[in-house]
């Protein structure tokens, strides 16, 4: 979709929306937050108006950072976490060597069939299987590698894991500033766009943060109408 129909009837220009979404995903900022924010730059917004544009325009951002990643490495640690969404809920994460988020899922259990349905979405993601994984001792997980990848190499060693476990630690200090998310379609939502801006300012594999995440945030918002703001 081209940029003039993606933010056709919007009275702020692309730049403006682009910047207030990356705020709000990008650092533990709160809807009036990013008002403020704004504010302080001589541009009047609501909160209101933010949070609207934040679930619009959030998951499209995502899906085009995604399809510019320069891909993942071949080793994925993987763990889900108890999450209360109106209920448990588990939110099954893995990242792979180098610290990039893969996938962020929210299902209801974390029997063999999660692990199975989270396994599949990592090959369709990863386009083929990892060379290893790296999990806890849960048996579900020993189902899906069983029945889905079971060449790939399966390390359940004490500690291994220590790197997927800590990945969950931006998602706390999120939710805590949200207040809990209100529905798994909300957090659904918003970890995913929150992964992907997380992984572009990710330097586990060598970037240098003085020329990456802004020349990114730039060259991303030029003719695509991607985030970033033109200097």
């Amino acid at each position: 979709m081209s940029q003039s129909k993606i933010y056709k009837r919007h009275r702020f220009p692309p730049e403006i929306i682009q910047y207030a979404v990356w705020l709000y995903h990008r650092f533990n900022l709160s809807h009036r937050d990013v008002e403020d924010l704004m504010a302080e730059r001589g541009i009047t917004v609501s909160y209101e108006t933010i949070r609207l544009w934040c679930n619009k325009f959030g998951s499209k951002y995502a899906q085009r950072l995604r399809r510019k990643h320069q891909g993942y490495g071949d080793t994925f640690f993987i763990d889900e976490v108890f999450i209360n969404i109106q209920g448990k809920h588990y939110l099954w994460r893995a990242v792979d060597q180098d610290g990039e988020v893969v996938d962020v899922f929210l299902q209801k259990r974390r029997d063999g069939g999660a692990a199975k349905r989270f396994f599949r979405r990592l090959l369709r993601k990863y386009r083929g299987e990892p060379r290893k994984i790296v999990t806890d001792k849960l048996r579900s997980y020993n189902v899906a590698h069983r029945e889905l990848i079971l060449e790939t190499i399966h390390d359940t060693s004490q500690y291994a894991n220590n790197r997927a476990e800590l990945s969950h630690e931006p998602t706390r200090v999120r939710e805590r500033g949200m207040r809990k998310f209100k529905s798994m379609q909300q957090a659904q939502r918003f970890l995913g766009a929150h992964a992907a801006v997380y992984n572009l300012f990710n330097l586990g594999i060598g970037r240098e943060l003085s020329i990456f995440p802004h020349a990114c945030l730039c060259s991303l918002g030029r003719g695509s109408g991607d985030i970033g703001m033109s200097n």
